[in-house]
């Protein structure tokens, strides 16, 4: 193992869009996008990812069409990284390029949402576990023949399957009801 300084060049992104999501806690969030026992509504929330002003309709119009969609996005929450981490689902400490978790070396997440519609500016979709105001980098088509690989092995949560279920990732531990009224507001 090295022990010279990283002297790699810093890499800049800036984000294309922002979503706007019932979501503003962590704890209101399913860990998963298509885990949504224990949130709020019980069901799949709907969003809106905004592009940022002056970002150009052409680079997204032809979405129109796509079923599903990949959004690449920051964890502008996470707060520094760690070797190890504890999943939801449980079974110990597993190594963190092994999870899911949003503190990561570089705080960035990948999400599988439906697409509803494109507008003007905007795009809606179904199936978020972000929060609102996440940054996002980059989107992409899902395409199935690509992207779909339903018999491939999963390490350590094929384990955590065959014991407690197949999808038994918990929702939110403490689901918030918020008081009718009351607006998540962008930051």
């Amino acid at each position: 193992m090295s022990t010279a300084p990283d002297t790699s060049p810093a890499l800049a992104w800036r984000p294309i869009a922002h979503v706007r999501s019932p979501y503003a806690q962590r704890i209101d969030a399913p860990h998963q996008s298509t885990v949504v026992a224990g949130t709020e509504s019980g069901a799949a929330a709907e969003a809106v990812v905004e592009f940022v002003a002056g970002f150009p309709a052409a680079a997204y119009r032809d979405l129109a069409g796509f079923e599903r969609i990949w959004l690449l996005f920051a964890f502008h929450r996470s707060e520094g990284w760690k070797t190890e981490v504890r999943p939801p689902r449980g079974g110990g400490k597993r190594s963190v390029l092994a999870t899911r978790s949003p503190h990561r070396p570089n705080a960035i997440g990948l999400s599988a949402v439906e697409l509803l519609a494109v507008e003007e500016g905007a795009l809606c979709v179904r199936g978020v576990d972000l929060l609102d105001g996440t940054p996002i980098l980059d989107i992409k088509p899902y395409v199935p023949y690509a992207d779909a690989f339903p018999q491939a092995r999963a390490g350590w949560i094929d384990a955590i399957d065959a014991a407690q279920g197949r999808r038994s990732a918990p929702g939110p531990r403490k689901p918030r009801a918020r008081p009718r009224g009351d607006e998540v507001s962008g930051s």
